[in-house]
Protein backbone atom coordinates (compact mmCIF):
# COMPACT_ATOMS: atom_id res chain seq x y z
CA UNK A 1 0.00 0.00 0.00
CA UNK A 2 1.19 3.36 -0.89
CA UNK A 3 1.97 5.90 1.74
CA UNK A 4 0.08 8.86 2.21
CA UNK A 5 2.70 11.65 0.72
CA UNK A 6 1.86 15.87 0.62
CA UNK A 7 4.38 17.56 -1.33
CA UNK A 8 4.12 21.18 0.19
CA UNK A 9 6.00 24.41 0.64
CA UNK A 10 6.10 27.66 2.67
CA UNK A 11 6.08 30.47 0.24
CA UNK A 12 7.48 33.65 1.38
CA UNK A 13 4.25 35.41 -0.17
CA UNK A 14 0.75 34.33 -1.03
CA UNK A 15 1.44 35.65 -4.30
CA UNK A 16 4.25 33.20 -4.65
CA UNK A 17 3.84 29.97 -6.65
CA UNK A 18 5.96 26.91 -5.68
CA UNK A 19 7.39 25.56 -9.36
CA UNK A 20 9.33 22.63 -7.67
CA UNK A 21 6.43 20.59 -5.74
CA UNK A 22 4.18 21.51 -8.92
CA UNK A 23 6.60 19.49 -11.28
CA UNK A 24 6.96 16.60 -8.54
CA UNK A 25 3.20 16.16 -7.95
CA UNK A 26 3.14 16.43 -12.10
CA UNK A 27 5.60 13.71 -12.28
CA UNK A 28 4.44 11.33 -9.73
CA UNK A 29 0.91 11.65 -8.69
CA UNK A 30 -0.15 8.75 -10.88
CA UNK A 31 2.24 6.53 -8.84
CA UNK A 32 0.07 6.68 -5.95
CA UNK A 33 -1.81 9.01 -2.77
CA UNK A 34 0.17 12.15 -3.12
CA UNK A 35 -1.48 15.98 -2.35
CA UNK A 36 0.64 18.94 -3.23
CA UNK A 37 -0.33 22.09 -1.00
CA UNK A 38 1.17 25.76 -0.46
CA UNK A 39 1.36 27.82 2.76
CA UNK A 40 3.46 30.58 3.72
CA UNK A 41 5.76 31.66 6.59
CA UNK A 42 3.19 34.23 8.13
CA UNK A 43 0.64 30.99 8.29
CA UNK A 44 -0.75 29.93 11.49
CA UNK A 45 2.11 27.06 12.16
CA UNK A 46 -0.16 25.26 14.37
CA UNK A 47 -2.89 25.05 11.74
CA UNK A 48 -0.40 23.66 9.29
CA UNK A 49 1.05 21.23 11.83
CA UNK A 50 -2.38 19.67 11.96
CA UNK A 51 -3.13 19.72 7.98
CA UNK A 52 0.31 18.20 7.85
CA UNK A 53 -0.18 15.41 10.61
CA UNK A 54 -2.59 13.73 8.43
CA UNK A 55 0.22 12.45 5.99
CA UNK A 56 2.58 9.33 6.66
CA UNK A 57 5.53 12.09 4.75
CA UNK A 58 5.77 15.41 4.50
CA UNK A 59 7.71 16.99 2.14
CA UNK A 60 8.74 20.05 2.41
CA UNK A 61 10.21 22.66 -0.67
CA UNK A 62 13.14 24.46 1.56
CA UNK A 63 14.88 27.54 0.89
CA UNK A 64 17.30 30.25 2.35
CA UNK A 65 13.81 32.18 3.14
CA UNK A 66 11.25 29.25 4.59
CA UNK A 67 13.98 27.12 6.19
CA UNK A 68 13.70 28.53 9.88
CA UNK A 69 10.31 28.47 9.75
CA UNK A 70 10.36 24.58 8.04
CA UNK A 71 11.69 23.60 10.92
CA UNK A 72 9.60 24.98 13.33
CA UNK A 73 6.51 23.35 11.49
CA UNK A 74 7.87 20.07 11.02
CA UNK A 75 8.84 20.02 15.19
CA UNK A 76 4.99 20.60 15.52
CA UNK A 77 4.37 17.86 12.77
CA UNK A 78 6.23 15.46 15.33
CA UNK A 79 3.94 16.83 18.13
CA UNK A 80 1.42 15.72 16.58
CA UNK A 81 1.95 12.99 15.05
CA UNK A 82 4.91 10.81 15.79
CA UNK A 83 5.02 8.13 13.47
CA UNK A 84 4.70 10.93 10.07
CA UNK A 85 8.36 11.23 8.27
CA UNK A 86 9.60 14.81 7.19
CA UNK A 87 11.37 14.49 4.20
CA UNK A 88 13.41 18.23 2.89
CA UNK A 89 14.38 19.02 -0.49
CA UNK A 90 15.72 22.19 -2.00
CA UNK A 91 18.44 24.84 -2.38
CA UNK A 92 18.61 25.04 1.31
CA UNK A 93 19.15 21.56 2.43
CA UNK A 94 21.58 20.39 0.18
CA UNK A 95 24.84 21.52 1.29
CA UNK A 96 26.14 21.45 4.89
CA UNK A 97 23.22 18.91 5.96
CA UNK A 98 24.51 17.78 8.98
CA UNK A 99 22.92 20.22 11.86
CA UNK A 100 19.41 19.23 9.73
CA UNK A 101 19.40 15.62 9.65
CA UNK A 102 20.26 15.43 13.01
CA UNK A 103 17.47 17.17 14.42
CA UNK A 104 14.95 14.66 15.47
CA UNK A 105 12.10 15.78 13.29
CA UNK A 106 13.64 15.45 9.99
CA UNK A 107 13.85 12.08 8.86
CA UNK A 108 15.07 12.20 5.20
CA UNK A 109 17.19 15.07 2.68
CA UNK A 110 17.01 14.95 -1.39
CA UNK A 111 20.15 16.23 -1.97
CA UNK A 112 20.37 18.49 -5.23
CA UNK A 113 17.79 18.15 -8.31
CA UNK A 114 14.92 16.38 -6.80
CA UNK A 115 12.91 14.65 -10.15
CA UNK A 116 14.55 10.97 -9.69
CA UNK A 117 14.92 10.85 -5.73
CA UNK A 118 11.51 11.61 -5.47
CA UNK A 119 10.24 9.37 -8.14
CA UNK A 120 12.85 6.51 -5.92
CA UNK A 121 11.45 7.43 -2.66
CA UNK A 122 7.90 6.48 -3.72
CA UNK A 123 8.94 3.23 -5.70
CA UNK A 124 10.92 2.00 -2.60
CA UNK A 125 9.69 3.38 0.52
CA UNK A 126 10.38 2.71 3.01
CA UNK A 127 13.73 0.41 2.13
CA UNK A 128 15.00 4.05 1.31
CA UNK A 129 18.60 2.47 0.96
CA UNK A 130 17.83 2.43 -2.65
CA UNK A 131 16.76 6.42 -3.43
CA UNK A 132 19.92 7.77 -5.11
CA UNK A 133 20.97 11.44 -3.54
CA UNK A 134 18.97 10.86 -0.81
CA UNK A 135 20.73 11.51 3.01
CA UNK A 136 19.05 9.39 6.14
CA UNK A 137 19.01 7.96 9.70
CA UNK A 138 19.28 4.57 10.66
CA UNK A 139 19.67 3.52 14.04
CA UNK A 140 20.99 6.57 15.08
CA UNK A 141 23.78 6.98 11.89
CA UNK A 142 23.42 9.03 9.20
CA UNK A 143 23.83 7.68 5.43
CA UNK A 144 24.24 9.01 2.35
CA UNK A 145 23.20 7.84 -1.25
CA UNK A 146 25.44 9.82 -3.24
CA UNK A 147 25.03 9.49 -6.88
CA UNK A 148 26.28 11.43 -10.05
CA UNK A 149 22.38 11.76 -11.91
CA UNK A 150 21.17 14.17 -14.43
CA UNK A 151 16.97 14.50 -14.46
CA UNK A 152 16.62 14.57 -18.50
CA UNK A 153 14.35 17.80 -18.72
CA UNK A 154 13.15 16.38 -22.01
CA UNK A 155 11.03 14.50 -19.94
CA UNK A 156 9.14 17.14 -19.14
CA UNK A 157 7.95 17.35 -22.66
CA UNK A 158 3.86 18.01 -22.88
CA UNK A 159 3.58 18.37 -19.05
CA UNK A 160 1.95 21.63 -17.62
CA UNK A 161 2.86 21.72 -13.81
CA UNK A 162 -0.40 24.50 -13.43
CA UNK A 163 -2.85 22.54 -14.59
CA UNK A 164 -3.56 21.36 -11.17
CA UNK A 165 -4.49 25.32 -10.17
CA UNK A 166 -7.46 26.29 -10.33
CA UNK A 167 -7.20 29.06 -13.24
CA UNK A 168 -9.19 31.59 -11.51
CA UNK A 169 -6.02 32.23 -8.79
CA UNK A 170 -3.77 32.48 -11.65
CA UNK A 171 -4.02 36.10 -11.98
CA UNK A 172 -3.71 36.98 -8.64
CA UNK A 173 -0.20 35.05 -8.48
CA UNK A 174 3.49 35.22 -9.71
CA UNK A 175 3.63 32.82 -12.03
CA UNK A 176 7.16 31.09 -12.47
CA UNK A 177 8.34 29.16 -15.67
CA UNK A 178 11.59 28.23 -16.86
CA UNK A 179 13.01 27.41 -20.04
CA UNK A 180 16.31 26.07 -19.45
CA UNK A 181 18.63 25.05 -16.02
CA UNK A 182 22.24 25.91 -15.19
CA UNK A 183 24.15 28.93 -15.93
CA UNK A 184 27.44 29.23 -17.73
CA UNK A 185 28.85 32.03 -15.06
CA UNK A 186 30.89 31.08 -12.08
CA UNK A 187 30.19 33.69 -9.43
CA UNK A 188 31.05 32.71 -6.19
CA UNK A 189 28.38 33.99 -4.18
CA UNK A 190 25.37 32.24 -6.49
CA UNK A 191 24.46 29.16 -6.28
CA UNK A 192 23.24 28.71 -9.67
CA UNK A 193 26.88 28.78 -10.76
CA UNK A 194 27.41 25.15 -9.53
CA UNK A 195 25.66 23.59 -12.67
CA UNK A 196 27.31 25.08 -15.35
CA UNK A 197 25.44 22.83 -18.15
CA UNK A 198 22.95 24.23 -19.74
CA UNK A 199 19.29 22.45 -20.82
CA UNK A 200 16.51 23.47 -22.58
CA UNK A 201 12.98 22.46 -22.40
CA UNK A 202 11.71 21.25 -25.50
CA UNK A 203 10.33 24.19 -27.20
CA UNK A 204 6.63 23.19 -28.24
CA UNK A 205 6.48 22.76 -24.42
CA UNK A 206 7.62 25.82 -23.50
CA UNK A 207 4.85 27.74 -25.67
CA UNK A 208 2.02 25.68 -24.42
CA UNK A 209 3.29 26.45 -20.99
CA UNK A 210 3.25 30.16 -21.67
CA UNK A 211 0.22 30.17 -23.68
CA UNK A 212 -1.46 28.81 -20.79
CA UNK A 213 -0.70 30.85 -18.50
CA UNK A 214 -0.90 34.28 -20.62
CA UNK A 215 -4.55 33.28 -20.60
CA UNK A 216 -5.19 32.24 -17.08
CA UNK A 217 -2.30 34.55 -15.43
CA UNK A 218 -0.83 37.82 -14.96
CA UNK A 219 2.71 38.35 -14.01
CA UNK A 220 5.03 36.00 -15.22
CA UNK A 221 8.29 35.41 -14.58
CA UNK A 222 10.64 33.26 -16.11
CA UNK A 223 13.19 31.32 -14.02
CA UNK A 224 16.15 31.14 -16.17
CA UNK A 225 19.45 32.96 -14.56
CA UNK A 226 20.10 34.20 -18.02
CA UNK A 227 17.87 34.52 -20.28
CA UNK A 228 19.39 35.87 -23.34
CA UNK A 229 22.33 33.70 -23.82
CA UNK A 230 21.00 32.65 -27.13
CA UNK A 231 20.20 35.33 -29.50
CA UNK A 232 18.02 32.92 -31.88
CA UNK A 233 16.42 31.69 -28.94
CA UNK A 234 15.53 34.99 -26.57
CA UNK A 235 13.99 36.71 -30.04
CA UNK A 236 12.16 33.58 -31.29
CA UNK A 237 10.39 33.38 -27.85
CA UNK A 238 9.93 37.72 -27.71
CA UNK A 239 8.39 36.79 -30.95
CA UNK A 240 6.11 34.15 -29.55
CA UNK A 241 4.88 36.43 -26.79
CA UNK A 242 3.82 39.16 -29.03
CA UNK A 243 1.67 37.41 -30.66
CA UNK A 244 -0.37 35.78 -28.02
CA UNK A 245 -0.34 37.91 -24.75
CA UNK A 246 -3.24 39.33 -23.54
CA UNK A 247 -3.45 42.55 -21.70
CA UNK A 248 -2.48 43.03 -18.24
CA UNK A 249 0.61 40.14 -19.04
CA UNK A 250 3.93 41.32 -17.51
CA UNK A 251 6.50 39.01 -18.26
CA UNK A 252 10.10 39.50 -16.30
CA UNK A 253 13.33 38.03 -17.41
CA UNK A 254 16.94 37.90 -15.88
CA UNK A 255 19.29 39.43 -18.22
CA UNK A 256 22.87 39.71 -17.91
CA UNK A 257 22.97 43.48 -19.83
CA UNK A 258 26.92 43.15 -21.33
CA UNK A 259 26.28 40.11 -23.56
CA UNK A 260 22.64 41.46 -24.78
CA UNK A 261 23.37 41.10 -28.82
CA UNK A 262 22.00 44.28 -30.94
CA UNK A 263 19.51 42.23 -32.65
CA UNK A 264 17.65 41.78 -29.40
CA UNK A 265 17.67 45.48 -28.75
CA UNK A 266 16.74 46.24 -32.51
CA UNK A 267 13.41 43.90 -32.35
CA UNK A 268 12.91 45.30 -28.40
CA UNK A 269 13.17 49.11 -29.31
CA UNK A 270 10.95 48.10 -32.67
CA UNK A 271 8.25 45.81 -31.56
CA UNK A 272 7.77 45.25 -27.87
CA UNK A 273 5.39 47.54 -26.20
CA UNK A 274 5.87 49.86 -23.14
CA UNK A 275 6.20 48.49 -20.09
CA UNK A 276 5.25 44.78 -21.33
CA UNK A 277 8.75 43.42 -20.49
CA UNK A 278 10.73 43.83 -16.86
CA UNK A 279 14.16 42.99 -16.73
CA UNK A 280 16.19 41.53 -13.73
CA UNK A 281 19.96 42.75 -14.03
CA UNK A 282 22.41 41.85 -11.67
CA UNK A 283 25.36 44.83 -12.15
CA UNK A 284 26.44 43.47 -8.04
CA UNK A 285 29.41 46.44 -8.37
CA UNK A 286 31.36 48.17 -11.14
CA UNK A 287 34.68 47.11 -9.63
CA UNK A 288 36.48 45.21 -11.61
CA UNK A 289 38.92 43.76 -8.62
CA UNK A 290 35.56 42.50 -6.86
CA UNK A 291 34.51 40.99 -9.77
CA UNK A 292 37.88 38.71 -10.61
CA UNK A 293 37.81 37.82 -7.21
CA UNK A 294 34.72 36.04 -7.07
CA UNK A 295 35.31 34.68 -10.73
CA UNK A 296 32.28 37.03 -12.05
CA UNK A 297 32.88 38.64 -15.73
CA UNK A 298 31.40 42.37 -16.49
CA UNK A 299 31.45 44.81 -18.80
CA UNK A 300 30.32 47.71 -17.23
CA UNK A 301 30.23 50.28 -20.08
CA UNK A 302 28.44 47.53 -22.32
CA UNK A 303 25.60 46.79 -19.20
CA UNK A 304 25.55 50.68 -18.85
CA UNK A 305 25.16 51.56 -22.99
CA UNK A 306 22.68 48.24 -23.45
CA UNK A 307 19.89 49.65 -20.37
CA UNK A 308 19.99 53.47 -22.06
CA UNK A 309 19.34 51.76 -25.15
CA UNK A 310 16.33 49.58 -23.43
CA UNK A 311 15.25 52.35 -20.71
CA UNK A 312 12.86 53.65 -22.72
CA UNK A 313 10.53 50.04 -23.53
CA UNK A 314 11.75 47.58 -20.50
CA UNK A 315 11.21 48.59 -16.99
CA UNK A 316 14.64 47.87 -15.62
CA UNK A 317 15.24 46.24 -11.69
CA UNK A 318 18.98 46.68 -11.04
CA UNK A 319 20.93 44.86 -8.46
CA UNK A 320 23.87 45.72 -6.45
CA UNK A 321 25.74 43.10 -3.31
CA UNK A 322 27.02 45.12 -0.35
CA UNK A 323 30.39 43.39 1.04
CA UNK A 324 31.95 41.33 -2.05
CA UNK A 325 35.51 41.22 -1.54
CA UNK A 326 37.69 43.82 -2.40
CA UNK A 327 35.34 46.40 -2.05
CA UNK A 328 35.76 48.95 0.44
CA UNK A 329 33.31 52.02 1.15
CA UNK A 330 34.83 54.12 -1.50
CA UNK A 331 34.17 51.58 -4.13
CA UNK A 332 31.17 50.46 -3.12
CA UNK A 333 30.16 54.72 -3.31
CA UNK A 334 31.10 54.62 -6.81
CA UNK A 335 29.49 51.15 -7.77
CA UNK A 336 26.72 52.76 -6.21
CA UNK A 337 26.30 56.13 -7.44
CA UNK A 338 27.89 54.99 -11.08
CA UNK A 339 24.12 52.28 -11.24
CA UNK A 340 22.11 55.08 -9.89
CA UNK A 341 22.82 57.39 -12.82
CA UNK A 342 20.99 54.89 -14.71
CA UNK A 343 17.85 55.92 -12.99
CA UNK A 344 16.03 52.40 -12.89
CA UNK A 345 12.48 52.03 -11.44
CA UNK A 346 14.02 50.32 -8.76
CA UNK A 347 17.76 49.63 -7.55
CA UNK A 348 18.06 46.93 -5.22
CA UNK A 349 21.19 47.32 -3.04
CA UNK A 350 21.28 43.89 -1.07
CA UNK A 351 24.07 42.74 1.32
CA UNK A 352 26.30 39.58 0.63
CA UNK A 353 24.93 36.74 1.81
CA UNK A 354 26.94 33.64 2.88
CA UNK A 355 24.99 30.66 1.29
CA UNK A 356 25.55 27.05 1.58
CA UNK A 357 27.52 25.32 -0.88
CA UNK A 358 28.91 28.75 -2.47
CA UNK A 359 32.83 28.86 -2.82
CA UNK A 360 32.42 32.54 -1.02
CA UNK A 361 31.28 30.52 1.99
CA UNK A 362 33.77 27.81 1.64
CA UNK A 363 36.87 30.82 1.66
CA UNK A 364 35.03 33.48 4.00
CA UNK A 365 37.97 33.33 6.23
CA UNK A 366 40.19 34.47 3.67
CA UNK A 367 38.97 37.83 3.64
CA UNK A 368 37.94 38.26 7.45
CA UNK A 369 34.12 37.46 7.00
CA UNK A 370 32.19 37.33 9.85
CA UNK A 371 28.33 36.74 8.92
CA UNK A 372 25.51 35.92 10.81
CA UNK A 373 25.21 31.53 11.60
CA UNK A 374 21.62 31.85 10.79
CA UNK A 375 19.64 32.29 7.63
CA UNK A 376 19.89 34.67 5.36
CA UNK A 377 23.47 34.23 6.46
CA UNK A 378 24.47 38.07 5.96
CA UNK A 379 28.07 39.83 5.97
CA UNK A 380 28.29 41.03 9.68
CA UNK A 381 31.88 42.70 8.99
CA UNK A 382 35.32 41.94 6.67
CA UNK A 383 38.54 43.14 6.02
CA UNK A 384 36.66 45.86 3.53
CA UNK A 385 33.68 46.70 5.32
CA UNK A 386 33.42 47.27 9.53
CA UNK A 387 30.07 46.98 11.23
CA UNK A 388 29.37 50.84 11.53
CA UNK A 389 30.09 50.71 7.80
CA UNK A 390 27.24 48.15 7.23
CA UNK A 391 25.05 49.79 10.01
CA UNK A 392 25.34 52.77 7.70
CA UNK A 393 24.32 50.95 4.87
CA UNK A 394 21.49 49.34 5.80
CA UNK A 395 20.40 52.91 6.63
CA UNK A 396 21.06 54.40 3.05
CA UNK A 397 19.42 51.02 1.76
CA UNK A 398 16.51 52.09 3.83
CA UNK A 399 16.13 55.58 2.67
CA UNK A 400 16.93 54.26 -1.05
CA UNK A 401 13.85 51.79 -0.63
CA UNK A 402 11.24 54.64 0.78
CA UNK A 403 12.49 57.46 -1.31
CA UNK A 404 13.44 56.33 -4.82
CA UNK A 405 11.95 52.54 -5.05
CA UNK A 406 8.28 53.79 -4.16
CA UNK A 407 9.23 56.09 -5.83
CA UNK A 408 8.30 59.24 -3.50
CA UNK A 409 11.26 61.56 -4.47
CA UNK A 410 12.50 60.99 -7.82
CA UNK A 411 13.06 64.35 -8.74
CA UNK A 412 15.21 65.42 -5.43
CA UNK A 413 17.10 62.12 -5.91
CA UNK A 414 17.75 62.81 -9.56
CA UNK A 415 18.81 66.30 -8.69
CA UNK A 416 21.21 65.16 -5.86
CA UNK A 417 22.68 62.86 -8.10
CA UNK A 418 23.51 64.98 -10.76
CA UNK A 419 24.94 67.97 -8.69
CA UNK A 420 25.84 65.96 -5.47
CA UNK A 421 26.80 62.45 -3.50
CA UNK A 422 23.42 60.83 -3.89
CA UNK A 423 25.20 57.99 -1.75
CA UNK A 424 26.09 60.27 1.05
CA UNK A 425 23.05 62.38 1.25
CA UNK A 426 20.79 58.67 1.00
CA UNK A 427 23.13 58.00 4.06
CA UNK A 428 22.73 60.61 6.27
CA UNK A 429 19.02 60.97 5.21
CA UNK A 430 18.46 57.15 6.14
CA UNK A 431 20.12 57.62 9.50
CA UNK A 432 18.25 60.70 10.46
CA UNK A 433 15.06 58.68 9.34
CA UNK A 434 15.39 55.97 11.51
CA UNK A 435 16.39 58.63 14.14
CA UNK A 436 13.12 60.43 13.88
CA UNK A 437 10.92 57.92 12.62
CA UNK A 438 9.21 54.15 13.97
CA UNK A 439 8.63 51.49 11.45
CA UNK A 440 5.10 52.59 11.48
CA UNK A 441 4.86 56.52 9.87
CA UNK A 442 2.68 58.67 7.69
CA UNK A 443 3.33 59.47 4.33
CA UNK A 444 3.37 62.92 5.37
CA UNK A 445 6.16 62.05 7.57
CA UNK A 446 8.09 61.00 5.24
CA UNK A 447 8.22 63.74 3.42
CA UNK A 448 8.28 66.41 5.94
CA UNK A 449 11.44 64.76 7.38
CA UNK A 450 12.73 64.92 3.87
CA UNK A 451 11.77 68.67 3.85
CA UNK A 452 13.51 69.21 7.48
CA UNK A 453 16.91 67.08 6.46
CA UNK A 454 17.43 68.81 3.22
CA UNK A 455 16.83 72.37 4.74
CA UNK A 456 18.81 71.67 7.68
CA UNK A 457 21.94 70.06 5.99
CA UNK A 458 21.86 71.20 2.34
CA UNK A 459 19.28 74.42 2.28
CA UNK A 460 18.82 74.92 -1.54
CA UNK A 461 15.82 76.74 -2.54
CA UNK A 462 15.57 74.20 -5.53
CA UNK A 463 15.46 71.02 -3.33
CA UNK A 464 13.28 72.54 -1.45
CA UNK A 465 10.97 73.14 -4.46
CA UNK A 466 11.84 69.72 -6.09
CA UNK A 467 10.73 68.46 -2.78
CA UNK A 468 7.29 69.92 -3.16
CA UNK A 469 6.86 68.68 -6.89
CA UNK A 470 7.16 65.32 -5.60
CA UNK A 471 5.27 65.83 -2.54
CA UNK A 472 2.33 66.84 -4.85
CA UNK A 473 2.62 64.25 -7.47
CA UNK A 474 2.59 61.52 -5.57
CA UNK A 475 -1.22 62.33 -4.48
CA UNK A 476 -4.62 61.72 -6.38
CA UNK A 477 -6.14 64.49 -4.85
CA UNK A 478 -5.15 67.95 -3.28
CA UNK A 479 -3.30 67.48 -0.15
CA UNK A 480 -2.27 69.21 2.33
CA UNK A 481 0.28 72.32 2.30
CA UNK A 482 2.78 70.58 4.20
CA UNK A 483 5.52 73.20 3.03
CA UNK A 484 3.20 76.10 3.21
CA UNK A 485 4.21 77.42 -0.47
CA UNK A 486 0.61 77.06 -1.84
CA UNK A 487 -0.47 80.49 -4.04
CA UNK A 488 -3.71 82.43 -4.05
CA UNK A 489 -3.73 83.37 -7.79
CA UNK A 490 -6.68 85.27 -9.64
CA UNK A 491 -6.16 82.70 -12.50
CA UNK A 492 -8.87 80.88 -14.80
CA UNK A 493 -8.34 77.54 -15.03
CA UNK A 494 -11.05 76.69 -17.23
CA UNK A 495 -8.55 76.91 -20.12
CA UNK A 496 -6.30 73.87 -19.25
CA UNK A 497 -8.91 72.19 -16.73
CA UNK A 498 -9.13 68.34 -18.23
CA UNK A 499 -12.32 68.10 -16.17
CA UNK A 500 -15.29 70.12 -15.28
CA UNK A 501 -14.56 69.10 -11.00
CA UNK A 502 -10.80 69.43 -11.41
CA UNK A 503 -9.21 70.70 -8.54
CA UNK A 504 -5.81 72.92 -8.65
CA UNK A 505 -3.34 73.92 -6.94
CA UNK A 506 0.15 75.81 -7.95
CA UNK A 507 3.27 77.33 -6.64
CA UNK A 508 6.05 79.69 -7.83
CA UNK A 509 9.18 77.83 -8.74
CA UNK A 510 13.03 79.16 -9.75
CA UNK A 511 13.78 77.00 -12.50
CA UNK A 512 12.71 75.60 -15.90
CA UNK A 513 10.44 72.98 -15.33
CA UNK A 514 10.30 71.76 -18.83
CA UNK A 515 14.39 72.06 -18.96
CA UNK A 516 14.84 70.08 -16.40
CA UNK A 517 12.62 67.27 -17.54
CA UNK A 518 13.92 66.87 -21.00
CA UNK A 519 17.60 67.81 -20.17
CA UNK A 520 18.61 67.47 -16.11
CA UNK A 521 19.68 70.87 -16.03
CA UNK A 522 18.62 73.61 -13.73
CA UNK A 523 17.68 76.79 -15.49
CA UNK A 524 17.12 79.96 -13.33
CA UNK A 525 13.71 81.33 -14.60
CA UNK A 526 10.49 82.33 -12.14
CA UNK A 527 8.21 80.25 -13.03
CA UNK A 528 4.47 78.33 -11.90
CA UNK A 529 4.28 75.10 -11.37
CA UNK A 530 0.63 73.62 -11.29
CA UNK A 531 -0.78 70.64 -11.03
CA UNK A 532 -4.20 69.10 -11.80
CA UNK A 533 -6.28 66.86 -9.38
CA UNK A 534 -9.19 64.78 -11.10
CA UNK A 535 -11.45 63.18 -8.44
CA UNK A 536 -10.43 59.23 -8.79
CA UNK A 537 -7.86 59.48 -10.73
CA UNK A 538 -4.33 60.06 -11.11
CA UNK A 539 -2.36 63.50 -10.52
CA UNK A 540 -1.78 65.44 -13.64
CA UNK A 541 0.37 67.90 -14.06
CA UNK A 542 0.13 70.75 -15.94
CA UNK A 543 2.28 72.17 -17.99
CA UNK A 544 2.62 68.44 -19.26
CA UNK A 545 6.24 67.52 -20.06
CA UNK A 546 7.11 68.40 -23.26
CA UNK A 547 5.12 71.54 -23.14
CA UNK A 548 5.52 75.29 -22.28
CA UNK A 549 3.24 77.27 -19.60
CA UNK A 550 5.53 79.25 -17.88
CA UNK A 551 3.94 82.30 -16.59
CA UNK A 552 6.62 85.22 -15.99
CA UNK A 553 6.08 86.20 -12.82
Amino acid sequence: MHPKVLLTTLNAKYIHLNLAIRILYDLTHERGNIDWKEFTIKSNFQSVAEECSRYDVVCFSCYIWNITQTLEVAKLIKGLSPDTKILLGGPEVSYEYDEIIALDCVDFIIVGEGEIPFEEFLDHYPEVEKVSNLVYKKNKEVFFNKQNITFDINRLEGRNPYIYDDPKELAQKVCYIETSRGCPYKCEFCLASLDNKMRYLPTETIHENLLYLMKHGKTIKFLDRTFNIKRDFTISLFQFILENYREGNVFQFEITADIVHPDIIKFVNEYVPKNLFRFEIGIQTVNQASNREVSRKQNFDKTSNVILQLKDKIEMHLDLIVGLPLEYLQDLKYSFESTFKLYPPELQLGFLKFLKGTPVRQKYENYGYKFDPAPPYQIIESNFLSQKDLANITALEHALEIYWNKPRAIETLTYISETDSIFDYLMKLGNYFTERLSYKHTLNQVYETLYTFTKKYYNSSILLQLIAIDYYTQHKSNPKDLFEIEEELAMDYSAIATHPKSRFVNFSIDFDWIIWKTERRIVKAQNLWIIEYITNSHNIVHPPVGTSLQLVL
